[in-house]
């Protein structure tokens, strides 16, 4: 089975029938996978991997590995890793260093181990994988051909270390893709935000007062799917260009300290850190959850919790942490903060997760056809383009096309 480091090896069937249903479901990257079976165009590659380590993740690894790589992959987040995807992944070739609920310093030492491959290529979830072959491990920068970042967290801090002068090799912010954003932003996050809160609580959306953080892709599609649900909505920002956009989009906008005591469920999708913090807390209601959908787990502030706490309450199950407050009023924390559509759910359906992942795989090779100097690029325009029209295809849908008279037409002054 190779090299591994797994939570227990025997959950494997488990994992086998999770990949199983979401690969015909993933008929873009099936469409890839073909090729790069027959082709290999990723053979002597070493590609170590940071993303969340669920099913659809799983595929893509799969894939990558038949196109003639050696992957190794670890989860970029303490409670994302399922462990029954990470023993079948094992068990078909690809090696894997990760299981759920680990500390700080075992979830530093898999990403170490995955970076033991000495990697020609990276593909990176928030910047973990980068922060470390631009700290302890920057002596493996110099093998590194480029990579691809899948979040906007972690296209803002490869931005930023660009602007520095220090990154080290190029980075595709696959991010920013359209057949990215505008799909597993929005339309993912918004329903797998509601799916990983709805099955951790079991509580009603409809009637209730939802106060979203952040009007990005992300924080759009939580708001109209809360909408959907016949949610009440509010939504908090900084910008005032988005704030504008909420407000003609039908949503109340104000400010967290004056929606702090009008929510029923909090959910923040900024990116930044201490987006709620203490003095919200000590003015909500009793009985409002607070979940996260951001990176990182600093969005909701969860020292504030803790020093504000005066009792820490069970919950229903394992992510679902109540704090009582000072007032009597107690407070539910869904999965310690951290990402609630991935710890406490499965994540993006498998339909969109194939156009984000079409476009990771498709750019790796891209790079190595085409080689450039440190910085952060956009996917190309042609992959962009190729990932929508295959996703038509699949689903037995044409478009109509310019004639040469249209196009005459539009290239005309």
């Amino acid at each position: 089975m190779g090299h591994f480091t797994l939570r227990d090896p025997g959950l494997a069937p488990s994992g086998h029938a999770k990949l199983n249903w979401v690969i015909p479901r993933m008929p873009v990257l099936g469409r890839i996978a073909q090729r790069f079976q027959q082709e290999r165009p990723l053979a002597g590659e070493r590609i170590a991997i940071s993303l969340h380590l669920e099913a659809k993740t799983a595929v893509l690894a799969q894939v990558l590995h038949e196109g003639g790589a050696e992957v190794a992959i670890t989860s970029s987040n303490p409670l994302t890793a399922q462990d029954d995807v990470a023993a079948a992944l094992a068990e078909r070739g690809v090696e894997v260093h990760a299981f759920r609920g680990t500390t700080d310093a075992e979830f530093d030492q898999l990403h170490q181990k995955v970076l033991d491959i000495e990697p020609t290529l990276v593909i990176d979830d928030g910047g973990e994988l980068t922060a470390r072959l631009h700290g302890d491990r920057s002596a493996l920068a110099v093998n590194i051909h480029g990579g691809a970042e899948e979040t906007t967290t972690g296209v803002t801090r490869l931005k930023a270390l660009a602007a520095a002068g220090a990154l080290k090799y190029p980075m595709i912010a696959v991010n920013d893709a359209d057949m990215k954003h505008l799909f597993d932003n929005r339309y993912g996050t918004g329903q797998s935000t509601w799916d990983g809160i709805m099955r951790t609580t079991n509580l009603v959306v409809a009637g209730t007062t939802v106060v979203v953080a952040g009007y990005g892709w992300c924080g759009k599609g939580v708001a109209d799917r809360a909408r959907g649900l016949g949610a009440r909505v509010i939504v908090t920002e900084i910008d005032p260009v988005r704030a504008n956009e909420a407000l003609m989009d039908g949503f109340s906008v104000m400010t967290m300290q004056q929606a702090a005591p009008l929510g029923d469920f909090f959910v923040t999708v900024t990116g930044n850190r201490d987006v709620i913090t203490g003095e919200h807390f000590l003015s909500m209601k009793d009985g409002a959850v607070l979940a996260n959908a951001g990176h990182f787990d600093v969005e909701v502030s969860v020292s504030d919790l803790d020093a504000i706490g005066q009792e820490k309450v069970p919950g229903r199950n394992a992510n679902v942490s109540g704090y009582r407050m000072p007032n009597g009023r107690t407070l539910w924390l869904l999965a310690e903060g951290r990402l609630v559509n991935l710890a406490a759910g499965d994540g993006h359906p498998a339909e969109i997760m194939d156009l984000t992942f079409a476009l990771q795989a498709l750019s790796l090779e891209h790079l190595l056809h085409h080689p450039k100097a440190p910085g952060v690029y956009p996917v190309d325009p042609e992959i962009d383009r190729y990932v929508a029209a295959i996703r038509l295809e699949s689903l037995g849908i044409a478009i109509d096309q310019l004639s040469e008279a249209q196009r005459t037409y539009m290239a005309s002054w």
